[in-house]
């Protein structure tokens, strides 16, 4: 049976148990195991790229960057990531976390769907979206192995119409607040130009992505 690599695995450290404690009681089971393989896969990317790492602020940051979507921490005006980051930073200052790594884990959230930019960052911020790709839309999923693949969900499942479901919960969570979506200034500019472009599709993504379900 294929084990998740002792390296990328959960820190047992008393905060981390404290942010799985707040998670699992916070979020769904959807979001709750989605963010648990986002931190999986963000560590064994990090393993991969020889980059070394606070496997807690990753955690945290894992854990947290879908918070915002939930009701009882999502604000009526900000993104729905700002909304996630502002939850993460406050639970680590009062876990006596510094505010630099604090900081560290608010940037990972708030940058975690904002593509191209993540990569040139601290670890931390690089990895966590390269989880988050790599879970919702399925990007690098050959350079992971199938024992690894294979881990990971079996410790946090996916639904079986997971593609759907997560759709599903992020339009549940941004739906009241349509004017926090603008977004990529750039597409516009070309779509205002360029009579035939054709801006990428995110569902459209996630639902070609490798990954069934």
């Amino acid at each position: 049976m294929s084990k998740i690599d002792p390296a990328a695995a959960i820190p047992d450290s008393k905060l981390a148990r404290a942010i799985t404690e707040f998670v699992r009681d916070t979020e769904t089971e959807l979001l709750f195991n989605h963010s648990s393989r986002v931190y999986h896969f963000g560590a064994l990317a990090g393993l991969r790229r020889d980059l070394s790492f606070d496997r807690e602020l990753l955690y945290a940051g894992a854990m947290f960057h879908d918070v915002g979507l939930m009701p009882s921490h999502s604000s009526a005006h900000e993104r729905f990531e700002v909304d996630g980051a502002h939850a993460a930073r406050d639970f680590l200052r009062s876990h006596g976390i510094s505010e630099a790594d604090a900081y560290t884990v608010w940037t990972a959230i708030a940058l975690h769907t904002t593509p191209g930019v993540p990569v040139h960052m601290h670890p931390v911020v690089s990895l966590l979206t390269a989880g988050v790709e790599m879970d919702v839309l399925g990007l690098a999923y050959g350079e992971y192995s199938d024992a690894e693949r294979e881990a990971v969900v079996r410790a946090f499942p996916r639904t079986p119409a997971f593609k759907e479901d997560i759709i599903q919960a992020f339009y549940d969570g941004i739906k009241h607040k349509p004017d926090t979506t603008f977004g990529n200034v750039k597409a516009d500019v070309i779509a205002d130009k360029e009579p035939h472009f054709h801006r990428g599709n995110f569902c459209h993504v996630i639902r070609g992505s490798a990954w069934h379900g």
